[in-house]
This record gives C-alpha cells, structure tokens and sequence, in this order.
C-alpha cells in the first residue's frame, strides 16, 4: 500500500518546493484538488521539481471540459511527468455542473463512462495516427489533422481514476476506468459491502475483476498530541463529515450506517444556513466509522488495519502535511504506514 499526499489550495508559487520536500519524505504520490483552484496547474509544477514522485487530479471535474480539451492537458502533463500521472476525474453533482459549469448531467454514470472511452480513442489518435472514429451516446471524436494533434509520447498509458460513492459510480469506474477514487464519506466495511462487489460487477463486463484496480483514498485523521489539541482537530473533522453528509448523494453511505435521518436533518441545516449546528449531529459512531484519531494509538499503525486485506492501494491525507513536519519522522512514518518496518524493526 502506497502513501500519498494532498496538495490542497497550495499556492502556486511554492508548489514546487512543497513538491521536493514530500517526495523526499517518501510519499508515493501528490494529489491535487478541484476546489478554489484549478487542478492540473500544480501538477505542471510537481512534473517540472521532480523526478520520482507521481502525481494526479482528486479529483478533476470530468463534464467541465470537453473529452479532447481534457484529453490534451493530460497528455502534456504525461509527457512532462515522463509518464507519472494519474488522471483523477469525477463528475461533481448536478447542482454545480449544470449551475455552476454550465454544463450537461443527465445520466452521469452513463455519461463519463462515454467520456473515459472517448478520451481513451483521442490518445490512441494521439499516439499512433490512427483515423479518428469515435461514435458514443454522448460525445463524439471523428475530426483531427496534423496541426492539433497530441503526438507520440514515450508514456502513452495514463491511468484513469473515477471518483464516486454510491454503486452505480463504482460500477461504471469498474466498467471503463483504471482506478477508482473513494470518498472520505466511507468506512472499511462500506468498501467491502458495496463498494469493491460494484466496482468488481462492472470490471467483469469487459474481462476483469476489482483485483485489476488500484483504488485510492482520502482518509480522515484526528490529529492531536493532548485532548485538548485532538478536541479541537475533532471538530473540523465532525464539520466536513456534516457539510458532506448534507448533499444527498452520502444518503446510502449514511443508511448503510444506520443514519438515514441524519442526512435530511443536515440537508435542512444547511438550507436555513444554520450551519453551526450541523456538527453535533455526527456521532461519536459515526466518527468513528469514517475516521482515525491519533487517541486510539499510532496512526501509521491505524491506517494499516484500517485497509488490510488489500481493500485499497493508496491512501492519502485528507489535510495537508504539516509545515513543520520533520523530515525524517515523516520518511519513518510513511514506511511504517506502507508495511516496510513495523516498531522499529525490519518487517
């Protein structure tokens, strides 16, 4: 199991020094976000300052950008990586597609599974000149001529991860994709019950299994050397867990648990913009179930069991890692995490 980093709103300007100094401390790869900024601007950076470290989109807002625009920027990013990223891509919700991005929805599992195998045609064009003759349900690749043309690169594999929750997502992940992106909004037993047997009964449609994926997952952590510090690091963490459990999409995460109140509660919160309030609707069970708090012992330990038996690949910090991190602690914890030394000693 690998052990990836967060580059979350990190100012471009120091993205490359950010870059260096987690590849040293041994970190598997860094992960940018589609929030305030735009996703692959820090990539081209990270690309540029090293040399091992891989990187990808956690996610990339798939149906804001056309199949050949989205098919571009990877391919440049590929090339400038030596072939080190991971193209991360989700469809976000409807709200904010269609009135934020204006952009199409209907259908979205259906829809991105259409967009990853039209990307995956304008590469193959890209790479060996082959005519373009793409016809799908929802986008189309039948145009090209030498002046727009990717070309060739030495890395032409970009892996393609798909970013969902709830079944139907993890199915079309299994269907078309290369790797599927958990929610933090999971536990092990949701991976095991619902999300891993979609992504399987979608791989199965075109020969594989949930054994061929690499899944990666943002995992929540409390933080905190003394209650009080783990207290307040507790908080933030009940917040997040709130505001995204407030959007109906987390209501089968949540009826899994036994919280399918919670999520309508928390969707009237948030509409009477009563949002301090929200918090203290999140259990010390439910906490529990979508998170690790360094009260309960060694994280590196925690992550470990938490993901035993091969149920993820990569996981990854939800926050980002701290300023003042020593370097060789650091180095010492991701190896623990990854299974190489185990208190101390030679696994």
């Amino acid at each position: 199991m690998y052990l990836d980093a967060p580059l979350r709103n990190f100012p471009l300007a120091e993205v490359a020094v950010e870059a260096r100094r987690l590849e040293s401390m041994g970190f598997g790869a860094l992960w940018s976000f589609e929030t305030s900024r735009d996703p692959f601007l820090p990539l081209l950076q990270v690309a540029l300052a090293t040399d091992r470290i891989q990187l990808g989109t956690n996610i990339a807002v798939a149906f804001a950008r056309t199949p050949f625009s989205m098919a571009m920027t990877a391919w440049d990013l590929q090339r400038a990586s030596g072939g080190r990223l991971f193209l991360g891509l989700g469809t976000q919700v409807r709200a904010h597609v269609e009135r934020r991005f204006s952009a199409e929805f209907e259908h979205p599992a259906a829809r991105i599974t259409d967009y990853i195998r039209c990307l995956r045609a304008i590469w193959e064009t890209f790479q060996s000149g082959a005519k373009p003759d793409y016809e799908g349900p929802f986008y189309r690749f039948k145009l090209m001529n030498e002046m727009f043309t990717g070309g060739p690169i030495d890395h032409p594999q970009v892996p393609i991860f798909l970013a969902g929750v709830n079944p139907r997502m993890a199915r079309a992940a299994g269907e078309a994709a290369d790797g599927f992106s958990v929610h933090p909004m999971h536990s092990p037993d949701y991976l095991r019950e619902v999300v891993r047997p979609a992504i399987d009964e979608g791989a199965r449609t075109r020969g594989k299994s949930v054994q061929d994926m690499v899944l990666v997952t943002d995992c929540f952590i409390v933080r905190g050397t003394t209650e009080s510090e783990r207290s307040l690091a507790e908080e933030g963490v009940r917040r997040q867990i709130a505001l995204y459990a407030s959007t109906p999409s987390y209501r089968g995460f949540l009826e899994f648990h036994g919280y399918a109140d919670i999520g309508k509660q928390l969707s009237a919160l948030m509409r009477e913009g009563r949002l301090k309030e929200m918090p203290a609707l999140i259990s010390d069970e439910l906490l529990g179930a979508v998170a690790i708090s360094e009260a309960d012992g060694d994280l590196a330990d925690q992550i470990r069991q938490r993901y035993a038996g091969n149920l993820v690949q990569r996981v990854l910090f939800y926050e980002s890692v701290p300023a003042d991190a020593d370097e060789e602690s650091m180095r010492a914890f991701v190896r623990r995490a990854r299974g190489e030394v185990q208190q101390g000693r030679k696994a």
